[in-house]
């Protein structure tokens, strides 16, 4: 019979909150990427060199990155509700300036601004990890995290859409009206007292999350073996977008575009990832989605003539990649339960590097070593990441305790002895 002392209080995410999450996840990541598929018809109604508008396009993921270090925090110091709609308002606000430009010049500083607040999926991630029941953190993340990739795909094949009906103006003012009634959205369906339970001010939690990474030892074996497959991430999908558009394909933009399709695989994957992290530990999935996503690499580089195997291959690449990733991040938000936002800042930042490092790799790679040297570099990542995994101490969370009393986040309540 259960007393009151082992009774677990309820979670303060149900379900159509965390589907809301993971929805708003997905239409916030996905604002970093809509005109990317446009970026002809933006120079050309801009009358500036296609070269000025990647320029341009190029300020979102600098954006990004400062939004990862100076926003997401946030939301351990203040209501999720507050903050991240205010991020959504802004990021609304930037969108339909945007529409409004008149140059490349002014267009720079808008996308900045997105990139920014595109953030928003790092910072609903945070708040997933922090207010789940602590029993099912990992199955919760992964649900929210599903958006992250389904964001990216659905920024490029919506906005691209979008563009073409309604020209990348209209399109970008249909993205900003969709995060104004998430913004809205936020107020009445995210918790509006739940500060965590952080000790310190916000500049000083600024200036505390460089250090992170050198004093916590699980989060820099966390950051680097993602950053690792994270680099073999971007690569793979620079490159292969090179190599297809290259003799002895010759694809077209479009046709090229379609493959995208396959890592709509990497969306299940990560609900499945969370769940058997709850179920076996972080290490174990980390592990078996590291070994499909490095046989998959090695499969491509030679399968790439084969339409089916190479999507096959990249479905199974991008599924093992974001479980592995998903079992990784919930390692990153257990260190701190109470307040993990700080450590996801510092996580997504290397990760980014490594992001970033393999995008500008794979584009150039092909010419160097063709798409089979590529995808072997890539698998090699991957494995180096499993080999750190394998020889690291253990991935899995501790066990959850009760945040401090007059936190404002509710405990998981006392274990059975």
């Amino acid at each position: 019979m259960q007393t009151d002392t082992d009774a677990q209080p309820p979670p303060l995410l149900s379900g159509p909150v965390i589907l809301f999450m993971s929805i708003a996840a997905a239409l916030g990541t996905s604002t970093m990427y809509p005109l990317q598929p446009a970026i002809a018809d933006v120079a050309g109604s801009l009358g500036v060199h296609i070269t000025g508008v990647g320029i341009a396009l190029a300020c979102g993921p600098v954006g990004y990155l400062v939004g990862l270090v100076v926003l997401v925090p946030l939301v351990d110091r203040f209501a999720p509700s507050r903050i991240l709609a205010a991020q959504f308002g802004v990021l609304g606000g930037a969108l339909a300036l945007g529409a409004t430009v008149g140059g490349a010049a002014a267009l720079g500083p808008v996308v900045a601004v997105v990139g920014m607040c595109s953030a928003v999926g790092a910072g609903l991630s945070s708040v997933a990890g922090r207010l789940a029941a602590p029993r099912r953190r990992a199955t919760v993340l992964g649900m929210v995290t599903a958006g992250i990739p389904a964001g990216i795909l659905v920024g490029r094949i919506v906005g691209g859409w979008l563009a073409d009906q309604l020209g990348w103006r209209g399109m970008l003012l249909v993205f900003a009206a969709a995060c104004g009634l998430a913004a809205a959205c936020c107020l009445t369906a995210l918790p509006s007292a739940t500060a965590g339970s952080s000790g310190r001010g916000y500049l000083p939690t600024l200036r505390s999350v460089p250090g992170l990474v050198v004093r916590h030892p699980a989060l820099r074996s966390a950051a680097l073996r993602g950053a690792l497959w994270f680099f073999a991430f971007c690569a793979v999908w620079a490159g292969i977008a090179v190599a297809l558009s290259e003799a002895p394909y010759s694809y077209s933009a479009e046709q090229i575009g379609l493959y995208a399709l396959a890592g709509l695989a990497g969306i299940p994957a990560t609900r499945i990832a969370g769940t058997w992290t709850d179920r076996v530990g972080a290490r174990r999935v980390i592990l078996v989605g590291l070994a499909a996503a490095a046989a998959a690499a090695v499969a491509v580089g030679f399968g790439l003539a084969s339409t089916v195997v190479t999507l096959v291959c990249l479905a199974l690449f991008d599924a093992g990649l974001f479980a592995a990733q998903v079992a990784n991040q919930s390692t990153v938000l257990a260190i701190d339960a109470a307040a993990p936002a700080r450590f996801n800042s510092a996580y997504m930042v290397v990760y980014f590097v490594g992001g970033s490092l393999g995008t500008a790799f794979g584009a150039a790679a092909i010419s160097w070593i063709g798409w089979t040297g590529l995808a072997l570099v890539a698998a090699a990542a991957v494995a180096s990441a499993a080999a750190a995994t394998g020889l690291s101490q253990p991935t899995d969370p501790p066990a959850p305790q009760p945040a401090p009393p007059g936190s404002g986040a509710r405990g998981p309540g006392r274990a059975r002895p």
